[in-house]
């Protein structure tokens, strides 16, 4: 005969959030003790928000042990940005950004016809990487995402030029990673990599972590374009065929205000957004993201060039 234990109510069982916690703090004291320079990349996105707290509890109460690393494509939410700084100020942190904006001014990038920038962030993130020497690169991606992120490694390895070979990528058996890699090369990391978008918004709730407010319903000045409520702004939007309404939206995801789409919605709060995404048939980046959308591959792409 048996005897099952209900993992729930067991003595000292951990709860789902509890296990995805560990195993991400596990990963950035891995990190810390296997690489020399790690950079942190800060969005403003709640997936960046969440890992930057799960960072500083690895390492509380010492200061985080990492600098923030930010691609500003200029073209970015003002109420993310703010969000940012003044999250840099509160935990005293490092910031370094890398400005889209500059090397479209001296000639380094060209702008593109759609004025979308998000697929113009590759060239000035391999660089940053390249000149302040950063060996592993920690970033928000999951799996349940999209199809390129979903077969991507929790340590990632990137050659010389920053791009992804699946031949190099290694096995990873429960919970060894391997960090080694060439002078030149870096390692991208995922710590959050096995949490849904719904293990993200339990986890808000449950440790309070503030969020910029664009996720949350408000009345904004939207236009459609290809389904999607954009946002007007300097980047190009709307153009003279398109009109501006005003509607109660909020974000599912962060990204170029030119690419990213807002979605109808009543949710003011995050218990709101957690009754809302339990039932959504559509996953965040499927629904409001036109950069995921170019091509059938086009993640899988700038994975290759070293975006992700």
């Amino acid at each position: 005969m048996t005897t099952t234990i209900d993992k729930g109510t067991a003595p000292g069982a951990l709860t789902h959030l509890d296990a995805l916690e560990a195993e991400s703090v596990h990963i950035f004291r891995e990190v810390a003790g296997e690489f020399e320079k790690p950079v942190i990349l800060f969005s403003g996105g709640k997936d960046s928000i969440v890992m930057l707290h799960l960072a500083r509890k690895a390492f509380w109460p010492a200061q985080v042990p990492f600098a923030l690393l930010h691609v500003d494509t200029g073209h970015n939410f003002p109420e993310v940005i703010e969000y940012r700084d003044n999250v840099v100020a509160e935990h005293h942190l490092r910031l370094h950004v890398a400005n889209v904006q500059e090397f479209i001014d001296n000639g380094r990038l060209r702008e593109r016809p759609d004025g979308t920038r998000n697929p113009l962030q590759t060239v000035p993130l391999l660089e940053a990487i390249e000149s302040h020497r950063f060996d592993a690169v920690f970033g928000g991606g999951r799996r349940d995402e999209e199809k390129a992120r979903a077969k991507e490694r929790v340590f990632s390895l990137r050659d010389e030029f920053g791009a992804w070979d699946p031949r190099r990528q290694r096995p990873e058996l429960w919970q060894l990673y391997n960090g080694r890699h060439r002078v030149g090369e870096h390692v991208r990391v995922f710590p959050i990599s096995n949490w849904t978008e719904l293990d993200v918004w339990q986890y808000i709730e449950r440790e309070k972590i503030a969020l910029p407010r664009i996720y949350f319903s408000h009345e904004r000045e939207v236009f459609e374009r290809n389904g999607m409520w954009l946002s007007p702004g300097e980047w190009g939007g709307p153009r003279a065929d398109e009109a501006v309404v005003r509607r109660v939206v909020r974000y599912r995801t962060v990204g170029d205000m030119s690419c990213t789409g807002a979605v109808d919605s009543p949710a003011a709060t995050v218990a709101d957004v957690i009754a809302e995404i339990a039932v959504s048939r559509l996953t965040e980046r499927g629904a409001t993201r036109a950069d995921d959308k170019m091509s059938e591959a086009a993640m899988e792409d700038r994975k290759r060039e070293g975006y992700f």
